[in-house]
């Protein structure tokens, strides 16, 4: 038996002798207290030393940024080894996770047959060293000098097994149909989208960007917009993205979509175009259209200046069927029209396209901007509602005059002489002052013949040039979606209209 079970024992017995059970437990107590006490000094030294070793840490601070006591020391040192962590695993400083021009991978679909012609909008657009992408032809073309000017052009795979049913069609839409397919297989790395375009397609590569980077990347997309034609939306889908117009797939949609497409298309041999057979697979994945209106089909003929002088307040993304309709700009070649507008492209390409609305008062004069490209003048007074609906200008998908055939309103070319638009398009624009981003853009006036008017308010004939001072947005479209205001200002050269464009201030609107 051991020594404290005897006292024990013995103490039961003799009730009297129990102070030896105190004394027993008291010096075990002392004992334990000792050992509690070494234990925590044990640990506040072991912390105090740790903490003196965060203190001298160059990762903490440095002579450029010494150590504050009123930041909290365990943010700082989850902050650094954070970005530690991020730099060894990458192999240099950490990069932020937005979505840039290496990420997005081109298709363009294209024929042999107007090649020689149409390689030349992919010129304007396209920067072999900043981009990715691939031209898909149906047969082998001449390879030029300019080669280097345009993406790698590939041979679209054999697509005669699958059925073509539709007598008002052609068979190619197959084979254009499965190029995202066709791209994907190609193995590129660090892919987030893939962008399908035509051959007369021009893109604006940063608001493409801006449009992708509002979604993630890592979810199914299918992002793109209808056509202008109501009759051709009712044929084909409201629920589609036209392909001329350009549309991106995220890169696990099209990975999906490379499982089962050529099993989906086998089951719509009926179907007219490469873009519903797309829509249709899209519809068996169950993926909805996600739509922007930046990308522009333009099923339309004759002249686009309604629709580009009343942009929708959305990032202009793209151009289509540039063969159809008149150039952008009178009196040059299509693609001289096109170059002009690579200039406020470069400058502020946020802002291309995008109208404002303003009123010079003492003239009674209406004043519609459509920055990067026209600017237009009317006597009298229109409301915005009626400046910001496309005039007319053009015909519909089937070369007719008649407005119900359109997939939005549009407002008719005045029949009132005095209420003719005066129409000044872009000459030039520079950027004036780097530190502050001001540009100056400078619009001529088109020498157009005007119906004569009895109105005895100054007539905007008067004005040769009109001169848009703005400042560059490249965050415009990281805010909710609003106009630009603009505002007359005081011009110290004869035969020139002044025009200040910008964002609102505080209650700013365009009112009389």
């Amino acid at each position: 038996m051991k020594d404290s079970e005897k006292v024990f024992w013995d103490s039961m017995k003799n009730p009297a002798g129990n102070h030896h059970i105190t004394a027993a437990f008291n010096s075990q107590s002392r004992t334990s207290s000792k050992l509690l006490l070494c234990l925590i000094f044990f640990i506040s030294f072991t912390y105090l030393i740790y903490s003196l070793k965060l203190l001298s840490s160059p990762r903490l601070c440095s002579d450029s940024q010494p150590f504050s006591s009123s930041v909290d020391p365990l943010h700082n040192l989850t902050a650094t080894a954070a970005i530690s962590l991020s730099t060894s695993s990458q192999g240099g400083l950490p990069t932020t996770n937005q979505t840039e021009l290496r990420h997005v991978v081109f298709g363009i679909a294209a024929s042999a047959k107007l090649w020689e012609q149409r390689k030349n909008y992919i010129k304007l657009w396209f920067k072999p060293e900043e981009m990715r992408g691939t031209v898909w032809l149906d047969r082998k073309v001449k390879i030029d000098e300019d080669s280097d000017e345009l993406p790698p052009i590939r041979i679209s795979g054999d697509t005669s097994k699958f059925a073509y049913k539709n007598r008002q069609g052609h068979r190619s839409a197959i084979r254009i149909s499965r190029i995202v397919s066709e791209t994907f297989r190609l193995g590129l790395k660090d892919v987030r989208w893939f962008v399908m375009g035509d051959d007369d397609t021009v893109f604006v590569t940063d608001n493409l960007l801006r449009v992708l980077r509002k979604y993630d990347h890592t979810q199914y997309y299918y992002i793109g917009s209808l056509s202008e034609s109501h009759l051709q939306n009712i044929y084909f889908s409201y629920s589609m993205a036209y392909g001329g117009g350009g549309f991106a797939i995220s890169y696990p949609l099209a990975e999906a979509l490379v499982k089962m497409q050529d099993r989906c298309i086998q089951r719509y041999p009926g179907l007219y175009g490469s873009d519903d057979r797309m829509q249709a697979c899209m519809a068996e994945l169950g993926v909805p259209l996600t739509k922007e209106l930046g990308f522009h089909q333009y099923d339309v003929y004759g002249n686009l200046f309604g629709l580009l002088a009343a942009h929708p307040i959305a990032p202009f993304v793209s151009l289509h069927h540039l063969d159809i309709v008149e150039p952008i700009f009178p009196n040059v070649t299509r693609l001289q029209a096109l170059d002009r507008l690579k200039i406020p492209m470069k400058l502020d390409s946020a802002g291309l396209m995008q109208q404002s609305i303003c009123y010079y008062k003492s003239n009674t004069w209406t004043i519609s901007v459509s920055w990067g490209y026209a600017i237009q003048i009317f006597r009298g007074i229109l409301s915005p509602r009626e400046v910001e609906m496309p005039s007319r200008t053009f015909l519909n998908w089937y070369r007719r005059a008649d407005y119900t055939a359109y997939a939005f309103n549009t407002r008719p070319v005045s029949r009132n002489p005095c209420q003719k638009a005066f129409v000044f398009y872009l000459s030039n624009a520079l950027l004036t002052n780097s530190t502050t981003g001001e540009t100056v853009s400078k619009y001529i006036r088109h020498r157009a013949p005007q119906p004569a008017c009895k109105w005895k308010s100054p007539s905007p004939s008067i004005i040769d040039f009109v001169k848009v001072i703005k400042k560059t947005d490249p965050k415009l479209w990281e805010r909710s979606p609003r106009r630009n205001c603009c505002r007359v200002m005081k011009s110290k050269e004869k035969k020139t209209l002044m025009v200040e464009v910008g964002m609102c201030k505080e209650g700013e609107i365009s009112e009389v």
